[in-house]
């Protein structure tokens, strides 16, 4: 089975793939810095946040600090494992295309398995 069929359509994603990422390296991120962080529009991530929410990836809290609103982001158990397991899949894609760039054409393979004929 190649690599890329690890790979997971809904975490992929440039966005959502950043948002589980940064929320991997804090505890919980407000929404304004996730927005600056990846260079969002708040629309853009919002749309991509409820996504995750909905796919029980992230959980979103909103409170308030005196006046102000404030939206908070945490990755959950399953946010955190489906992120665990895209880095696996993009680790082993990594791997396989090493191995092969190590070696040039030459170690090139067709993908019936058969080699490919040398280039000049």
């Amino acid at each position: 089975m190649h690599p890329t069929r690890e790979l997971d359509d809904l975490i992929h994603q440039r966005v959502r793939l950043g948002i589980l990422a940064v929320l991997q390296e804090v505890e919980r991120a407000d929404f304004a810095t996730l927005a600056d962080l990846l260079g969002l529009t708040a629309g853009n991530l919002s749309r991509n946040l409820t996504v995750l929410e909905e796919h029980g990836y992230v959980v979103i809290q909103k409170t308030f600090e005196g006046r102000r609103p404030r939206t908070w982001v945490q990755a959950t158990s399953s946010g955190e494992a489906a992120l665990d397991q895209e880095v696996r899949a993009l680790r082993s894609l990594l791997d396989r295309l090493e191995g092969h760039g190590a070696t040039g054409d030459a170690g090139r393979r067709r993908p019936d398995g058969g080699a490919l004929p040398a280039t000049s």
